[in-house]
């Protein structure tokens, strides 16, 4: 049996198969197209032609897509979204949907609701729930929502309120009815978890479409017995279903994907990963094998959300940037870039445009178009134009190391090609052979996980009882999004003290992780 990876970046879609032994049978990298659907299938039809394998031979296919953070960018397709807020009155000095973009307000329809209801932090109740409150504001938006937002006051420490409005509106608007508990999706701090379940629940049509389409590629090419799984942003995966509980955890799956590739075919459990590709060039952090998280908010679409997200420095520089002469002299690089239209824009493959690629070329630091089509570009513009493209990938670099040692670099991406021998603050580049395609790689060979990030008051319940339950209650999310039940492991523990608390308050994060199903 085999698995097929495809991975939807801003200029290529890569497709690969792995057998078995996660040896790779055959990848191919195809331009995303416009519409994102043609290419994948284009891709798809690619892979499958080239491997000659039977299509029913394949079990399993992983999906990387940028559908969710191009909604959200481009204000598409998202829903009408109804908040309800459990936290009246003392939350009302910052009400929902507090600086957001209005035109993103105005897609989500701007609804909301604050009510009766929530804890405080220690887990002592804020106000009881006004179950009839919540009944009247669902009637009232009878007709003008799609989904439902629902957020409680430390709802990660008790999550009974959330679960009861839950209820709640399926009584009112059907069992079908899509509904995000803010407790599913982040952790502490009230408006950047309202934040990300407001986003989460706004997105259910385009995952919904996603999926769909994928699957219709997937039936018209034969693929017939696999089970469709998603990446998300922490480098593991969940199946098609839990996705659409969950499409918010989609975005910055991309480079997540880049990091679990490029550590697969490095060998490598700790590393600084750049993944260059036509567009961006995306730096994450490698710790025990898995993208570093990031420890600040993150801002999706202009919103700041406190969902878990990798630790990743993007900058505008990839294969497709536009190289210009400025009329200093001097030489920029990006940050806009030709993307999928590089086979035609850039002079190496006859086009008019100076890219990152043709300075690669000039300089004899790859070997794709034709060379002759680059020679007018001159010896100066073309060192400068490089020395930018090395400065700007060692500034990053340094951003992103913990020390002033030099660290080794796994290189991977399909721009990687732009990227000079030697760069300052690095003691070794590692460039593994197929690190053009690490991102379908690490699609595939992804685990599926399960996290859990809760308060305990280590006064009322007893430490090892806290992160026993919380260990539990992880495996149980990695078993709902595919895991097999006996491969399941703790791959991360952190406890954080809540100071001053004389309850002894501890936020406890837990990782858990299984093979596929």
């Amino acid at each position: 049996m085999y698995r097929l990876g495809i991975d939807v970046g801003g200029t290529n879609t890569d497709a690969i198969i792995l057998d078995e032994e996660h040896q790779v049978v055959s990848f191919v990298k195809r331009h995303t197209s416009l519409d994102v659907g043609s290419g994948i299938e284009a891709a798809l039809s690619a892979v499958l032609d080239d491997s000659g394998i039977d299509p029913k031979q394949i079990n399993a296919v992983m999906l990387g897509t940028t559908q969710i953070t191009n909604a959200i960018v481009e204000r598409k397709k998202i829903a009408k979204v109804g908040v309800l807020r459990l936290a009246y009155p003392a939350t009302l000095s910052i009400k929902p949907f507090t600086y957001w973009p209005q035109d993103l307000v105005e897609k989500l329809g701007g609804l909301y609701a604050v009510v009766p209801g929530g804890y405080e932090y220690d887990g002592q109740i804020l106000s009881e729930l006004d179950e009839e409150a919540v009944k009247k504001q669902l009637a009232e938006w009878q007709g003008q929502v799609e989904s439902v937002a629902v957020i409680g006051a430390f709802s990660s420490l008790k999550t009974d309120q959330e679960a009861r409005v839950a209820a709640l509106v399926h009584e009112a608007y059907g069992n079908e009815f899509p509904v995000t508990q803010s407790a599913e999706i982040g952790s502490i701090g009230l408006i950047q978890r309202e934040n990300a379940s407001i986003l989460n629940a706004g997105l259910f049509k385009v995952i919904a479409t996603t999926i769909t389409g994928f699957k219709q590629a997937l039936a018209d090419k034969g693929v017939a017995n696999a089970d469709l799984y998603l990446t998300q942003n922490d480098g593991t995966l969940m199946t098609s279903e839990f996705a659409q509980r969950f499409p918010i955890l989609t975005i910055g799956s991309g480079p997540t994907n880049s990091i679990r590739g490029a550590a697969y075919l490095a060998g490598k459990d700790d590393a600084i990963v750049v993944d260059i590709g036509g567009t961006t060039t995306d730096l994450g952090v490698l710790k025990n094998g898995f993208p570093r998280e990031s420890a600040i908010a993150v801002e999706v679409g202009g919103v700041a959300t406190n969902f878990r997200m990798p630790d990743i420095l993007s900058i505008g520089l990839g294969g497709g940037s536009i190289v210009r002469v400025q009329p200093d002299g001097s030489v920029t690089v990006g940050p806009d870039s030709v993307g999928y239209e590089i086979t035609e824009k850039a002079l190496c493959f006859g086009g008019d445009t100076l890219t990152a690629t043709d300075i690669a070329v000039r300089m004899g630091l790859a070997d794709v178009g034709d060379k002759a089509k680059v020679y007018g570009v001159s010896q100066e513009v073309a060192e400068a134009g490089l020395a930018e493209i090395k400065h700007m990938i060692e500034v990053a670099i340094d951003k992103m190391k913990t020390s002033a040692d030099d660290i080794e670099i796994i290189l991977v991406g399909g721009g990687a090609i732009i990227a000079p021998d030697h760069l300052a603050g690095v003691a070794k580049v590692i460039a593994p052979e197929k690190g053009g395609v690490a991102n379908a790689i690490g699609a595939s060979i992804s685990q599926i996980s399960g996290t859990v990030d809760r308060i305990y008051p280590y006064t009322k319940i007893d430490r090892e009882e806290a992160l026993k339950q919380a260990e539990v209650e992880a495996g149980e999310h990695a078993k709902t999004a595919g895991a097999l039940p006996d491969t399941l492991s703790v791959v991360e523990r952190e406890e954080i003290p809540l100071a001053y608390d004389p309850n002894q308050s501890t936020r406890v994060k837990i990782k858990v992780v299984g093979e596929l199903a």
